[in-house]
């Protein structure tokens, strides 16, 4: 093992230490990390979202900003905007919160139509446009946004393009009994000033003490040169033209799905199927690594019909039939 991907695994044992109940969430924000992309994670109030992200930047030493999505956000709340300065009566841009390694679009889904045109141009585009200049954003730029699946009231949807340019949807969902138990003994000892799970805190401390940005670039190099075979390569593609193609493989799913994956989506898959496998400490990509993230990739960039919505089938109901449509290499 070398010595970046040490780091890496220190780091994952370390988050899975404070994030209780979520190795899934954690595991797929490191691919998302090393993938150069973003995430969006869904879930209900008080499930961690926003401490698995916080706790994330607090091991890289990297710039974190948190941003509060609301009704009344402007884009130049995000951006910046161009300051007046009297004294040499000449403008001057001051960056907004964008301008960070790290940045938290806490409840994304509560701002208007223009403020989400101006994240998508930085997450696209790795800059942002004021004043008819263009200022580029750090070569580690990662948004991390959240949103409540429960409470609809004074929010709005995210435009397709927008949810295209999320490597990832990762859905939380409700921990059970024996894990809210470690939950509640992990808050107490925080409140306590002590460290419940004190040996990952110490390996993690001395293998790593903070990641560099420079190890992470290292990582994402790294994973270029896991091995996919011909095979299983043709099979992912066959389960991205599947989305478009549903009739092909599952006479059901014709009138359910009403836009398929874009080649974004090929491109995502192949990369965060490279890193599951990179991070189980293999140097070849399984069928299994592709089932691993399948879902996390795809479920936002298929478009159900009508019909598909008024029968209560989602997304991953149809990836679930795609999975056993598709033949496996």
């Amino acid at each position: 093992m070398n010595d970046v991907k040490e780091k890496i695994i220190a780091l994952q044992k370390y988050l899975d230490s404070r994030i209780i109940g979520q190795k899934e969430l954690v595991k797929k924000l490191i691919i998302t990390l090393l993938a150069d992309g973003h995430a969006l994670l869904e879930g209900a109030p008080g499930l961690a979202k926003t401490k698995a992200i916080k706790t994330l930047s607090e091991c890289v030493k990297a710039t974190y900003n948190r941003i509060q999505f609301t009704p009344d956000l402007l884009p130049s709340d995000i951006t910046g905007s161009d300051i007046y300065i009297a004294s040499r009566c000449e403008f001057e841009f001051r960056k907004g919160p964008i301008f960070a390694n790290m940045v938290l679009a806490d409840e994304i889904n509560r701002a208007p139509a223009k403020v989400q045109s101006a994240l998508l141009e930085a997450m696209a585009e790795r800059q942002v446009s004021v004043g008819g200049k263009q200022y580029r954003l750090p070569e580690l730029f990662m948004v991390l946004a959240t949103q409540n699946p429960i409470e609809q009231e004074g929010t709005y949807n995210l435009p397709e393009a927008q949810l295209d340019r999320f490597l990832m949807y990762i859905k939380i969902d409700q921990p059970g009994a024996d894990v809210e138990r470690k939950i509640l003994r992990l808050v107490r000892g925080e409140q306590l000033g002590t460290k419940e799970q004190e040996p990952a805190w110490k390996e993690f401390a001395q293998t790593v003490g903070k990641l560099e940005i420079e190890d992470v670039l290292r990582a994402r190099k790294d994973v270029l040169s896991m091995h996919m075979s011909e095979p299983l390569e043709e099979y992912l593609v066959q389960l991205i033209v599947a989305t478009r193609h549903p009739e092909k493989y599952d006479a059901a799913l014709k009138d359910s799905i009403l836009f398929g994956a874009s080649p974004r989506a090929t491109i995502a898959l192949d990369k965060c199927a490279k890193i599951n496998a990179w991070l189980d400490g293999r140097d070849f990509v399984t069928p299994e690594d592709i089932h691993a993230v399948v879902y996390d990739v795809l479920r936002h960039r298929i478009i159900l019909s009508f019909e598909a919505q008024a029968e209560g089938i989602t997304a991953d109901d149809v990836i679930t039939s795609l999975l056993k449509s598709v033949p496996l290499p």
